[in-house]
């Protein structure tokens, strides 16, 4: 656990200041058809200052961590504060105050997994795939963990100490069809929390890994999509997909003012009027938010920011400098990975809010369409252009769900997608597994209900 050599530094603090501390741990093990082909365990940290003065940010950070380097960062950053202000001159008033309390740990840093939990896990997984699963051409199998703490000391706002540790394992399953091509699909499991509550028993997944497994075997039997536009229910990982990619980037502040096409309509229609969207911060439905966040990087109180309501593009997520620039209140959305990164404006559980179908009966009012059930890699641009590959659909015929099919791709324009959404399910899914790329890395969650909607898709 992180030791504080910050708080004491609070008496050199003369503009607005940020001292951050902290550790990453990473542990990793890869198995491809039983061979193992990476076994890693890293552990990166540090200390870093941030003082704004001006409108031009100072910053500076050192891997070491000790009172020392905390006094020697302190003052780095603050000359270069200066420095910056001499030569920008922005002369930008100081950033509106910010009130906050202290927050301490929600959950507890504990003692390092030792590797040979992942391995020997990844090993029994392995063995339990190779006894249920017997046409596959290649399996792998990876166990994940990462962890990372912050404490945190701000001029004004609230002091932390974050604590937020994931542990994810994930199977690949490949599979050759009749014609000689491979098909491949993917199975996420996990979330927040150490490895060892999660990942105790092989046979507790075994009905995800019989699922996957029957999927796998459907799609190497699968057809290839019709190319053009078309009436789908998306699942509710492909809404999370979308509410991440193709909406959240352009409702972050940073993109809005460098043109994102959320710039211009704020307060106007970019969705059916079915559609609510949300960005957590670390509770939602009652429950814990599944990758929680309770203090910003900045020292900003996390609150849900209220993305789209009935339709109507509502409000933007924002640091504290793009806050006072729209005249708005930051909510908590500036987040840093990496000791020796700067806080961006970045999302955190952002979530489609359910509506009162019935993922049957939206089945059911499609007489000729496809349910598109995973999603693989993606891409979507500040026009809210996007485009993603899915890995895993169904068409639907009459009503009731037909072939599997092969690889195919959804694009479009993500608002346009939005505005034909008339059904949404009841049912809702979190998709924790990944990281969002921007600049920097950051572990985010996703997900919503299943959507019908028109959407335009790839052929062979």
């Amino acid at each position: 656990m992180l030791q504080d050599y910050l708080s004491t530094r609070r008496g050199d603090f003369k503009d607005y200041t940020e001292l951050r501390a902290q550790v990453n741990t990473i542990q990793r093990v890869t198995l491809l058809s039983g061979n193992m082909t990476a076994n890693s365990q890293e552990e990166t940290g540090g200390v870093c200052a941030r003082v704004y003065r001006g409108g031009t940010y100072g910053f500076a950070s050192a891997a070491a961590y000790s009172a020392d380097s905390v006094a020697n960062v302190l003052k780095a950053a603050g000359d270069n504060a200066a420095f910056m202000d001499t030569h920008v001159k922005k002369g930008m008033p100081p950033l509106p105050r910010i009130t906050g309390e202290k927050a301490g740990l929600r959950k507890f840093p504990g003692e390092a997994v030792n590797q040979s939990l992942l391995i020997d896990f990844a090993k029994e997984l392995d063995a339990l795939i190779v006894e249920k699963c017997k046409h596959l051409s290649s399996r792998t199998v990876i166990s994940n963990v990462l962890n990372m703490e912050k404490l945190l000391v701000v001029s004004e706002g609230a002091d932390s100490h974050f604590y937020q540790p994931r542990a994810m394992v994930y199977v690949f399953m490949t599979a050759e069809t009749p014609d000689g091509d491979q098909v491949e699909l993917l199975r996420p499991m996990g979330g927040f929390g150490h490895f060892d509550e999660y990942f105790t028993d092989p046979t507790l997944y075994l009905e995800e890994i019989n699922t996957l497994y029957e999927q796998l075997m459907a799609k190497r039997e699968g057809i290839f999509a019709d190319a053009g536009m078309h009436k789908c229910i998306l699942h509710p990982d492909l809404a999370g997909m979308l509410a991440h990619e193709a909406i959240g980037h352009t409702v972050e502040a940073d993109l809005v003012l460098g043109g994102s096409v959320a710039g211009p309509n704020l307060n106007k229609p970019v969705a059916s009027e079915l559609v609510n969207m949300v960005d957590f911060a670390h509770t939602a439905f009652d429950k814990p938010a599944p990758l929680p966040v309770y203090v910003d990087d900045e020292g900003v109180p996390a609150e849900d920011v209220n993305l789209i309501e009935k339709g109507i593009l509502k409000s933007f997520m924002h640091n504290r400098e793009s806050a006072r620039h729209f005249g708005v209140k930051p909510q908590g959305n500036a987040r840093a990975f990496a000791f020796n990164d700067e806080p961006l404006i970045r999302m955190r559980n952002t979530f489609i809010l359910p509506g009162k179908d019935k993922l049957a009966d939206m089945i059911a009012s499609v007489d000729n369409g496809y349910y598109l059930v995973k999603t693989g890699s993606g891409q979507a641009d500040a026009t809210g252009e996007f485009m993603f590959s899915v890995d895993l659909s169904y068409e639907i015929k009459g009503g009731k769900l037909g072939k599997a099919i092969r690889e195919t791709t959804m694009s479009g324009v993500a608002f346009d997608l939005l505005k034909t959404v008339d059904m949404l399910s009841d049912d809702i899914a979190w998709d924790v597994a990944g990281f969002c790329g921007k600049k920097q890395l950051m572990t985010v969650s996703a997900g919503g209900p299943a959507l019908r909607c028109d959407v335009n898709l790839g052929g062979r």
